[in-house]
């Protein structure tokens, strides 16, 4: 099916429902919004000669324009590109090159970025603002009155969404997400995240292009709201401020979100009213972190992990484990990312891929429903990523006796010392409970003697000061002995990609020139 229909059956059903806000100002009720992607998709095809199967970019910020023209996308049966809109101009045009995109919508914060590396573009690609006028005339459409065709029918393996990994290391790579897979994740939203109903209001504080956006599917299909911030991505008092005003307020949100809102909650002496539900991942929650959010703003929390390649859909640990504190292995449960999703099955497998029992560390993989139809024109990293179905993620972790996943590290980040793993993870849980560590990032770095020592990289709390004995000491209370850090660096701050995630990779090297 054609993940378009959901919108299509919304507009029939629920016509006059609010459909997309900005901020707390309406811009569509649900016959709108449907009226305006199929009259996008229809000029896709006549004036844009876009035919089912091709890709069409999105290198803009948050908008309600950006859903207008998702579903315009899909309406016509094509494949969005949903572009970082963060990304250098450079960087979005290899995107763009790499897909073939036929045509990009751009905002007009972004179009400059891709005008001034014109020549890196593919030669025949068009670029299309959703804030200018020609926009506004397309979205529109010709013959309005006359009703709005229904989406191009599509199979469960035809490609729909190709979102490129953030290539940290290396180019990106396009992962190749079907209708079958959305629909296979908004079905595990539905059964292992949360509810979607009509009163909610879906707010996109972190990015469209990403985890946030992919979340759009069940609310679609509910009929419920679609909040774009006045400012366009996160503002800790926007969100609260947003929150008690639209009530029912769903949200996506990075780690290091959850923690600046946290801070602002208890600035205003606030408990995040009208937020029903926080829905966490894309990297590490520390436990001290879940727990002051829980202390801060009560029983609001869910947890999922994934990845691109699987999105959304790994793990979840739901509302209800996140209360259980009666529970004797409450903390360990909280530590955990929860167990497998409805559609998944996750294992855990050494170096050679054998399967390892629960309680031994590993290299996760999942497979299922939801994992990606494979890598867009890469064999080799299908061939090293996909085996008999199982999506070797990268991560390494282990499995409960009762199916729950805790998750240690990326592999390539777990250190060797003396010829012992030590996971990075272990090291920053245990030095984010000194009340003078405000962020800490654990690598490792080259050694003579041991191989790799462990140096860790902290953010002081302000007005603490630097004493590396005291950090000693509050490790060698938690963590065994040769797991502490060798080494203590002092930073202002953490480098971080676009989505909040820690650059270990820039650390090795500022460490490497220090």
């Amino acid at each position: 099916m054609n993940v378009a229909e959901w919108l299509a059956a919304s507009a029939r059903l629920r016509p006059d429902a609010p459909a997309l806000l900005t901020g707390f100002d309406l811009d569509a009720d649900y016959a709108t919004f449907a009226r305006r992607a199929a009259a996008i998709g229809a000029a896709l095809s006549r004036d844009y000669h876009i035919a089912p199967g091709d890709r069409v970019g999105l290198f803009a910020t948050n908008c309600t324009q950006y859903l207008e023209c998702l579903y315009g996308i899909w309406w016509i049966g094509a494949v969005a590109i949903p572009i970082n809109a963060k990304l250098h101009g450079r960087e979005a045009a290899w995107i763009c090159g790499d897909a073939g995109a036929k045509l990009t919508f751009v905002s007009d914060d972004t179009v400059e970025a891709l005008a001034e590396v014109e020549g890196d573009l593919p030669a025949a690609m068009k670029m299309l603002s959703v804030d200018s006028e020609a926009y506004r005339a397309m979205r529109q459409g010709e013959g309005r009155h006359e009703g709005t065709p229904a989406p191009l029918p599509r199979e469960e393996n035809d490609l729909a969404w190709l979102f490129y990994t953030s290539g940290t290391t290396g180019r990106p790579k396009g992962v190749m997400l079907s209708h079958g897979n959305l629909v296979a994740m908004s079905l595990c939203y539905l059964a292992d995240v949360d509810q979607a109903m009509p009163h909610d209001a879906s707010l996109y504080a972190a990015p469209i292009s990403h985890g946030a956006g992919l979340y759009n599917f069940p609310h679609v299909r509910m009929g419920g709201r679609h909040v774009i911030p006045e400012s366009g991505g996160f503002d800790p008092d926007e969100v609260l401020n947003l929150g008690r005003q639209l009530d029912n307020v769903v949200m996506f949100a990075a780690p290091t979100m959850v923690r600046r809102l946290v801070d602002a909650a208890k600035r205003r002496g606030e408990t995040g009213e009208g937020i029903r539900t926080i829905i966490y991942g894309g990297g590490p929650m520390y436990l001290a972190d879940i727990r002051d959010a829980i202390a801060t703003m009560g029983q609001r929390f869910v947890q999922i992990y994934g990845q691109g390649e699987s999105p959304m859909t790994i793990t979840s640990l739901g509302r209800a484990w996140h209360a259980r504190t009666d529970h004797p292995r409450y903390l360990e449960r909280l530590a955990s990312v929860g167990p497998a999703q409805s559609v998944m099955s996750v294992r855990i497998t050494d170096a050679d891929g054998t399967l390892l029992p629960s309680g031994e560390t590993g290299e996760v993989e999942a497979k299922g429903a939801a994992v990606m139809l494979g890598y867009w024109n890469n064999p080799k990293a299908n061939a090293e990523t996909l085996k008999d179905g199982w999506l070797r993620t990268g991560d390494v972790g282990r499995l409960d006796e009762d199916g729950f996943l805790t998750l240690s590290d990326r592999s390539k980040d777990v250190i060797i010392s003396g010829g012992t793993n030590i996971y990075p993870r272990e090291v920053e849980e245990a030095l984010l409970t000194h009340p003078d560590v405000c962020e800490v990032s654990a690598i490792g770095v080259p050694d003579p003697d041991w191989g790799e020592i462990v140096v860790a990289c902290v953010v002081l709390e302000p007005g603490a000061v630097a004493d590396d004995v005291r950090l000693d000491a509050h490790c060698l209370a938690s963590i065994a002995r040769f797991k502490r850090p060798k080494r203590y660096v002092y930073l202002e701050a953490l480098p971080k990609n676009n989505y909040g995630k820690v650059l270990k990779t820039e650390l090795r090297v500022m460490m490497g020139n220090s």
